[in-house]
């Protein structure tokens, strides 16, 4: 059975960040990078909720209101979001549209969203080569609270394939690809492994830092001190605003007391994420919603980029070629800590990481 091919190149870390963790935390928060500005669709989901999709290309200007619009009638005033107006119908008329134009939706990873230094160092990078780029919120991730108690999770493929055929409707002609980072991209491969040939409507793929053994990646986040009290603490701040918040919405639907007390991911996904998802516990979600299982049945060509030194994913949980299709190419550099493969002289920049994709996507390799 032919394999994965598997890349070991190193991502160029300075020297100044000698570790996964430094790595990581200056990437996620201090490293150089261009903001970018995006405008805002909002789209209805099949079961009364909605989704926020910011969108950013040629004849896209997220401060200026098309002719015949009001800016101060689309503007978005909410510091939270980096989405600067509403899309109108001038907008999708004003994007190309052609077989020709490279278009990419993002994924984003936990607690993520088009505010995250990742995603505006991607989308800068692939507007400026004049692609469309689509950053694709899951529900509760873009500023505003989302209608149903339910949330997002790292299995939802159900989500991924919603996300993907708005973004395709709206550009129909483009030629797509997707990247998913972290829980965006288990959530992303997971959909590419399941659909298998039938995936229409996308070129190639790239997921980025995924922790695609999520029993390994939430254990990882929990057994020392300072994954517990660094990055779940992190993650756990605004997680647990969120589901309270939800709590007073729908009484009775969440154990409150439990969310309170949770102090590690397994004790959330246990008291939240699994039982509002239709898993049993965390560790039941944990095994059934990772993507490692669907590597194999991935027919698109697709990137997986791992650092070995990420402190959320072990690397002795990593993926090898006989565990991946054919059409899956896995690089796995020795440095770059956890989505952010922070670069060059202090203070650094992030321009590694959507030059590699783009690589990628331009060559397959």
């Amino acid at each position: 059975m032919a394999s994965a091919r598997l890349d070991a190149s190193p991502c160029p870390t300075p020297a100044w960040l000698p570790d996964g963790h430094s790595q990581t935390i200056y990437g996620a928060l201090f490293a150089h990078h261009h903001r970018i500005a995006f405008v805002r669709e909002r789209v209805n989901t099949p079961d009364g909720d909605f989704v926020d999709i910011d969108w950013t290309g040629p004849g896209l200007f997220p401060h200026k209101a098309p002719a015949g619009e009001s800016m101060t009638a689309l503007a978005i005033a909410d510091k939270k979001t980096a989405a600067a107006r509403w899309a109108c119908d001038a907008d999708w008329a004003a994007l190309p549209n052609t077989p020709l134009t490279p278009a990419l939706v993002l994924f984003h990873g936990l607690e993520g969203g088009s505010k995250s230094r990742y995603a505006q160092s991607i989308a800068h990078h692939f507007r400026a080569r004049g692609w469309v780029v689509a950053i694709a919120h899951f529900r509760g991730c873009s500023g505003t609270p989302n209608r149903l108690a339910r949330a997002y999770y790292s299995g939802d493929s159900d989500e991924v394939k919603f996300l993907l055929g708005a973004t395709q409707r709206r550009v129909p002609h483009a030629r797509w690809h997707a990247v998913g980072v972290s829980l965006g991209g288990n959530a992303l491969l997971k959909y590419l492994g399941e659909q298998g040939t039938a995936i229409e409507g996308l070129h190639a793929c790239a997921g980025v830092s995924v922790p695609m053994d999520l029993v390994a990646g939430g254990n990882q986040l929990s057994k020392n001190f300072f994954n517990r009290h660094v990055y779940t603490a992190h993650f756990l701040k605004t997680m647990k605003h969120k589901v309270m918040e939800k709590a007073r919405r729908f009484p009775g639907a969440i154990d409150v007391m439990r969310i309170s007390h949770a102090r590690d991911l397994r004790d959330f996904d246990d008291a939240y994420t699994a039982p509002m998802h239709g898993y049993r516990n965390a560790l039941d979600y944990w095994t059934r919603a990772s993507s490692k299982p669907h590597l194999r049945t991935i027919a698109l060509p697709t990137l997986i980029l791992n650092a070995r030194n990420d402190p959320f994913m072990p690397a002795a949980a990593l993926p090898g070629p006989a565990d991946c299709a054919e059409s899956v190419l896995l690089h796995q550099p020795p440095e770059g800590g956890h989505a952010g493969f922070p670069a060059g002289a202090f203070p650094g920049h992030l321009n590694w990481l959507p030059q590699r994709l783009g690589r990628f996507f331009e060559t397959g390799l």
